[in-house]
């Protein structure tokens, strides 16, 4: 097995985990097998009862393991399915050492950080390492290994002023600690360490300066880890003195100094990686010239020359709770784009927070409440993403409606399934008091129940989790067709709350559609308004499987609806998401259809985040 462990100090934008991500994909473009181990040194146990605005968004996997938004990056990137324990937290190791103690299994020895943490790190590190995460049989060739937080970086952060660590190095230690002896342990041709770190701009001048970098590999030295490879972020290429100097300075070869700089999307990461042979640098320190092949990345290449070359626009509005850190909605910014390049439109996206559409705000903050209304009507399709409490609510209950009487295609997430469930209880059913129990515990047409086998005392781990099936109940809805006219279909689900069962018949008497349903029949899945050209709700998460090639489809369905050509997925999906394979040629001679005609000006290049143009609402760094 070959270890590849990457680090950093303080970056912005391409960090840790695109750069992880990306040296996977080159990695299996060498055909090689990959799987990943995302290392967070807080002492939660998972990410599961974070705020979104501190940590951005919680991933869901299969199992039900609510991990960090890096390990989206890892199954989009890599197309594998990952487990709860391909994320490592303090926590974690911690409560393993614990129980381990409790049980009496290090026979009345002092249990202490060294080496009993440390050895606990690395027995997990080989143990998830061995694991295949591709659906083949046997162990994966190359484990990459992102270790969280800021390390080595004395300029930004890890010593204050009185030279004192911070809490960031000091989370970090035991990490780095088992890291330097799990180097020692499989030998220097199996294990390789990556440091991104920052080359920044004096404006003044125009100069890029070294020194933050070789700060960040000093401080990394010291701690007992050195590097063999860095990735230097930049706005611009590094000039060729500026690789002179780091490779003197921080004793590491010319041909090891990877530059990582601006790009219009991050599937041009990869790309940049192949063109400055990192590929060679890595086969080389891991031994693995025998089995290594030349990499093979020209659908990579395609899809992102695609994605630069897409003009015709598509607006979609995102109502949430959490608009101010893009984070917060990660996987549901990246199945957007998933499906507008196969629909060849531009993603523009419109912020709205929720709470902007509320009438407090209208009294309070009238300018908010103005622009936040005029966004979503200037909107193609209108999306309300998962959330939880009550702040907001209201306002998404309003997006709901607006987007359920003047036809504008909607998606409703989790939550947001439920508030268009409320929303059409109230205006059509005339249930003026209809809500969920999670906001109002006394109403008398409970909408939306607390599911009963949840826990009221403790919020870690406690939802309905993981990979859950659904089976369709309505052959011929655009959900069924979206789906490919399969009988059922396995996503992934993370909730407390439920559409109320007892109150299904009233909702479908009224014009509302159950489409999609558990195997019991007792849990709505899919909600549809067969009166509206797009109108769907799914209490599942659909963002956390969407994939480059294969978008999700109830993303698919908004963005074709938003775009008007909901028609022509509805008619055949499979026949019309092969558009975006045609264009996947070797030569790309096929690149240019991939552009409509349609507006070609292009917002301010500090709104472009990924190829995704944003009102500015959302904070992209």
């Amino acid at each position: 097995m070959k270890y590849v462990v990457v680090t950093g100090g303080v970056v912005s934008g391409l960090g840790k985990g695109v750069t992880a991500s990306s040296i996977g994909v080159l990695l299996k473009a060498c055909d090689l097998r990959v799987t990943t181990i995302k290392i967070d040194p807080y002492l939660n146990t998972d990410a599961g009862t974070m705020s979104p605005f501190e940590h951005g968004e919680v991933f869901v996997l299969d199992d039900g393991g609510e991990v960090d938004l890096d390990l989206g990056n890892y199954e989009r990137f890599l197309n594998i399915k990952l487990t709860r324990d391909n994320n490592i937290t303090t926590g974690k190791i911690y409560q393993h050492v614990i129980d381990k103690e409790r049980r009496g299994d290090y026979l009345g020895k002092t249990v202490q950080v060294v080496p009993q943490i440390t050895d606990a790190i690395q027995e997990w590190i080989e143990r998830v390492a061995m694991i295949p995460v591709d659906d083949k049989e046997g162990p994966p060739d190359v484990c990459i290994i992102e270790l969280g937080g800021t390390i080595g970086d004395t300029t930004f952060s890890g010593h204050n002023d009185s030279g004192i660590l911070d809490a960031g190095d000091l989370e970090s230690m035991p990490y780095i600690e088992a890291l330097g002896q799990f180097s020692c342990r499989v030998g220097p041709g199996n294990f390789c360490l990556v440091h991104v770190s920052l080359v920044p701009v004096l404006n003044a001048v125009g100069e890029q300066k070294t020194k933050p970098t070789q700060h960040s590999v000093r401080g990394l030295r010291g701690l007992g880890l050195a590097p063999n490879i860095l990735a230097c972020r930049s706005t611009k290429p590094l000039d060729e003195n500026i690789k002179e100097k780091l490779s003197q300075f921080c004793h590491v070869p010319k041909e090891s100094i990877i530059n990582l700089n601006d790009v219009t999307n991050i599937w041009h990461i990869p790309l940049l990686l192949k063109e400055q042979k990192a590929h060679e640098a890595l086969i080389k320190l891991l031994n693995l010239q025998g089995i290594a092949k030349e990499p093979v990345l020209e659908e990579w290449s395609t899809r992102a020359r695609i994605c630069d070359s897409l003009h015709d626009p598509v607006r979609i509005a995102i109502v949430g709770k959490y608009t101010g850190l893009s984070d917060s909605y990660v996987s549901v910014l990246e199945a957007l784009l998933h499906a507008s390049i196969v629909c060849k439109k531009k993603l523009v996206v419109d912020w709205v927070p929720s709470s902007d559409l509320e009438e407090n705000t209208k009294i309070n903050a009238p300018e908010l409440h103005k622009v936040a209304w005029k966004r979503l009507k200037g909107a193609n399709g209108i999306l309300v993403p998962g959330g939880f409490g009550d702040r907001g609510v209201e306002g998404k209950i309003l997006a709901a409606r607006h987007a359920r009487e003047k036809n504008v295609p909607f998606l409703g997430i989790c939550l947001g399934m439920q508030i268009a469930v409320i929303e059409f209880a109230r205006s059509v059913m005339n249930l003026q008091d209809a809500n969920s129990t999670e906001f109002d515990p006394d109403t008398t047409n409970p909408c939306v129940i607390f599911m009963p086998e949840g826990s009221k005392t403790h919020m870690g781990g406690t939802m309905r989790l993981g990979s859950r099936r659904t089976y369709f109940q309505v052959p011929d809805c655009k959900s069924a067709k979206l789906y490919g006219n399969v009988e059922f279909v396995d996503e992934r689900h993370r909730h407390r709350y439920e559409v109320n069962p007892d109150m299904v018949g009233e909702f479908e008497k009224a014009g509302l559609a159950f489409v999609g349903k558990d195997e019991t029949k007792t849990r709505m899945e899919i909600v549809e308004y067969p009166a509206h050209p797009y109108f769907v709700g799914v209490q599942f998460h659909p963002e956390f499987k969407s994939r480059c090639g294969k978008p999700s489809a109830p993303f698919l369905g908004l963005v074709g609806a938003a775009g008007g050509k909901l028609d022509l997925l509805l008619q055949n999906p499979s026949q019309f998401s092969s558009l975006t394979k045609r264009h996947m040629s070797k030569n790309g001679r096929l690149l240019a259809k991939a552009c409509e005609s349609g507006n070609s000006k292009k917002p301010a290049k500090s709104l472009l985040y990924n190829n995704i143009y944003s009102n500015g609402n959302g904070v992209y760094a």
